[in-house]
C-alpha cells in the first residue's frame, strides 16, 4: 500500500506554470493520496476549481475535501438569484479504496496583524483498505509562529490518540439506520507541517530524545517514517525557494502511528517532481 502527500501550492510549479496534469501524473502510482493547498475561486491561479479537476484527473479514487478556510469573493444577486463565489484553501485526501466516513478538524490558531495567517486544518478520512480500516490524515499546520505549530500539534494528537473514545465522524449511527463504522487505532499522518526536524514542534509530534534510549516508540507519539528508516538527514529537504533554489528546507512528513511501524517497507521524498515548491514525500506499507 502506497501513500503519497504532496502540497500542491494551488498547482502552480516552480516555473510558475498552472499544470495540474503533471501534478496528477506524480501521484498514480500512490493508492492513497493527501494534498493540501487545494483551493477554489483563487485568482492565482485563474479560479480553478481544484478538487474538481483531480476528481477527474485520477478518476479511479474516491474523494474528500475540507476547506477550513472560506472567505467570500464577491457573492451577489444576478438575475435574482443569490449568487456564491467563495475563495476556498484547504486539505484533499484521494483513495483507491472507500472513504467510509470523515470530518474535518479545525486546528488552534491566533489573530496576527501581519503575515497572513489563516484557518488551519486537517482532513481525517476513515478508509476500508484490503487490510482493514485505517485512520488517514491530511494535515496544514501555521506558517509563521512555532508556537502556533505546537498548539496545532498537541490538538491534532489528542484527536489521533482519543479517536476511540471520540468515535469520529458519528457513532450510534443505528439511530440513523446507518451500520456503525470501526474506530480503529491505527492512522497515517501526512502533510505539510512547516516545521524542520528536530524543532520544537518536531519534538511535540515524535517525543524528545533520551540520552541514552533515544526516541521511544510510544501510543501518543506519531512516528516520522523517514527518520524511522534511517532516510532522514541533514541533506534532507521537501521545499524550495522559487526565488532561491539553493534555500531549501524539510517541512513534509509522513507520520503513522507505532502499532504501524512492523508494516512500514520504504520512505521517500521525490526529488525529480516540479509541479509545486514542495515535494511529494510518500510511504509503502506492507
Amino acid at each position: 500500500m502506497r501513500f503519497t502527500s504532496y502540497n500542491i501550492q494551488y498547482g502552480i510549479g516552480l516555473d510558475g506554470r498552472f499544470d495540474p496534469e503533471r501534478i496528477a501524473a506524480s501521484l498514480r502510482e500512490a493508492d492513497i493520496i493527501a494534498l493540501q493547498e487545494v483551493t477554489r475561486n483563487f485568482h492565482r491561479n485563474g479560479n480553478a476549481d481544484l478538487v474538481s479537476i483531480f476528481e477527474d484527473l485520477l478518476p479511479g479514487y474516491f474523494s474528500v475535501y475540507h476547506a477550513p478556510c472560506e472567505i467570500d469573493i464577491g457573492s451577489a444577486i444576478e438575475n435574482g438569484r443569490a449568487v456564491n463565489r467563495r475563495f476556498q484553501f484547504g486539505n484533499m485526501i484521494l483513495s483507491r479504496w472507500p472513504i467510509l466516513s470523515t470530518r474535518p478538524i479545525v486546528l488552534p490558531r491566533t489573530r496576527t496583524v501581519r503575515p497572513m495567517n489563516l484557518q488551519r486544518g486537517a482532513t481525517e478520512a476513515l478508509i476500508a483498505t484490503p487490510t482493514g480500516p485505517l485512520r488517514v490524515y491530511s494535515v496544514h499546520l501555521d506558517h509563521v509562529l512555532p508556537g502556533e505549530r505546537i498548539s496545532q500539534i498537541e490538538f491534532l494528537k489528542q484527536r489521533l490518540v482519543n479517536y476511540p473514545l471520540e468515535g469520529g465522524a458519528i457513532s450510534g449511527a443505528s439511530d440513523f439506520g446507518f451500520a456503525e463504522p470501526p474506530h480503529p487505532e491505527d492512522f497515517v499522518v501526512m502533510g505539510d507541517f512547516n516545521m524542520v526536524p528536530e524543532s520544537p514542534e518536531y519534538n511535540a509530534m515524535v517525543g524528545t530524545r533520551d540520552a541514552f534510549y533515544g526516541r521511544s516508540l510510544r501510543i501518543g507519539n506519531p512516528v516520522d517514517a523517514l527518520a524511522q528508516l534511517g532516510r532522514l538527514t541533514p541533506e534532507s529537504y521537501s521545499w524550495i525557494h522559487p526565488d532561491d533554489r539553493q534555500r531549501r528546507m524539510h517541512l513534509d512528513y509522513c507520520f503513522l502511528s507505532a502499532g504501524l511501524i512492523p508494516r512500514l517497507k520504504d520512505a521517500w521524498t521525490d526529488y525529480d517532481a516540479t509541479g509545486s515548491d514542495h515535494l511529494p514525500v510518500g510511504i509503502e506499507l506492507q
